[in-house]
């Protein structure tokens, strides 16, 4: 595994990292069980970021990552959690402000039985008047990190535009990292066009979905997934010949994605522990630069092609 420093925080963090929002999917206790499982064989195996959400499954993926954290020593990883989305009963609700980011910090810690967080995002800013996160959503946050009570503070969104205009409206050194999805993938590398600004600022870079939210993968895109039908046709026809290669798109997508040091993590999400074990495989294999040529030939005006947040 190598290991990449998240901007000037000092947290060394594996170049592939364990996202917990499958967790929040898990309804059973057998798929509970696994899902804590997964979690063990990613810290057992080297990786030492997890990124989880109240958002996700409504608080569970946070309920269920943190019965796996009891059973975790606290120097074994760095945990990064959100503010900003949540829900409740199946409804998506959202709520920038000051006061309800800083109770949220403290609700997560509860559920993750941490008593610090090593990272602390504003989540999924197009949501937000991006006003209110500067002056005060991230406000708040840094008066947390001045007590110690988070460590560092960043943002997530899919919109990269979003990402800049906050960090450019705010006090330099407020924002210290970024987590982007989508955007870092073998149809969409937009996000390597900021590694500049970002570097020149000292802000890391986190980089998430590395299947673009499925469309690369054996199975495809979920019926609900926002992409345009002509780049999930496209998609489609790479995920044929990679399979005809014998060489799964799964495979190629997340060598792609973890493949560029400037950018520190990418983030993918699993309840199962053998997809953890597959992952972490993947990346320690040399990735077919051929083939990344031959699969983004075939993508070809889609690529770039992206959608709304949902």
């Amino acid at each position: 595994m190598i290991y990449n420093e998240i901007g000037k925080t000092g947290m060394r963090v594996s170049n592939l990292s364990f996202g917990a929002s499958s967790l929040g999917g898990v309804f059973h206790d057998i798929r509970e069980a696994e899902g804590i499982q997964a979690v063990f064989t990613a810290i057992e195996h080297g990786m030492n970021f997890i990124d989880v959400s109240p958002y996700y499954g409504h608080y569970k993926a946070e309920t269920v990552l943190g019965k796996a954290l009891k059973e975790i020593p606290r120097e074994k990883y760095y945990l990064s959690t959100k503010v900003g989305r949540y829900g409740k009963d199946g409804v998506n609700t959202w709520d920038y402000s000051g006061k309800r980011a800083t109770e949220s910090v403290y609700e997560s810690m509860e559920r993750l039985n941490i008593d610090y967080i090593d990272l602390i995002n504003v989540h999924d800013i197009e949501f937000a008047d991006l006003g209110q996160v500067v002056n005060e959503t991230l406000p708040a946050l840094v008066e947390l990190r001045e007590k110690g009570v988070v460590r560092h503070v960043g943002i997530t969104d899919l919109q990269i535009e979003n990402l800049q205009w906050v960090i450019d409206h705010s006090e330099p050194g407020t924002v210290e990292s970024v987590l982007n999805f989508c955007h870092y993938c073998l149809n969409d590398e937009k996000l390597g066009d900021y590694l500049d600004y970002f570097e020149e600022r000292g802000i890391g870079v986190i980089n998430a979905s590395p299947f673009a939210m499925g469309l690369l993968s054996s199975r495809g895109a979920p019926d609900w997934h926002p992409a345009p039908e002509a780049l999930k046709e496209a998609c489609r026809k790479a995920v044929q010949h990679c399979a005809a290669k014998d060489y799964p798109i799964e495979k190629l997508a997340i060598q792609y994605a973890t493949s560029n040091p400037r950018v520190a993590t990418t983030l993918f999400s699993s309840a199962n522990p053998a997809n953890v074990m597959k992952n972490i495989a993947y990346v320690e294999e040399p990735i077919d630069q051929e083939l990344v040529k031959e699969v983004q030939a075939i993508i070809g005006d889609q690529m770039r092609v992206t959608w709304k947040n949902t």
